[in-house]
């Protein structure tokens, strides 16, 4: 759902890094391994189709959370991956939404910083 794993069996939190790391989306399929010493394996089985958007990082001050704002839509996002990509008020967000479901939570893809020079179908070398 964004934040925890939900299935039958209950609500089981996601680990902010994993979900960040492996940009998970609303409607993700995962499997959880309980190991018998009390250890969480989670592992992404079947990603959903994403669209790509590009928004705007705000901070909501009710709750001190990171939101990006897209048209009039507003998105959730995890704190690990704003702060992983050093994300600030103002920055242009690059976020993952799924396209079956109208979501609230997205996954950071990138940041872009005011003043990065825009690269379109460019090719960096080294």
């Amino acid at each position: 759902d964004g934040q925890q794993m939900v299935c039958d069996e209950g609500n089981f939190s996601v680990p902010a890094n994993y979900a960040s790391k492996s940009k998970l989306v609303e409607g993700d399929t995962l499997k959880l391994t309980i190991k018998q010493d009390g250890t969480f394996i989670y592992k992404q089985t079947k990603p959903v189709e994403r669209a790509r958007l590009v928004g705007s990082l705000v901070k909501d001050t009710n709750t001190d959370s990171f939101k990006v704002l897209v048209d009039k839509t507003l998105y959730n996002v995890l704190l690990a991956s704003v702060t992983y990509f050093k994300g600030a008020v103002g920055d242009e967000a690059v976020i993952l939404v799924p396209t079956s479901r109208i979501a609230q939570w997205a996954a950071v893809e990138n940041i872009i910083k005011p003043g990065d020079a825009p690269f379109e179908d460019s090719v960096l070398g080294v």
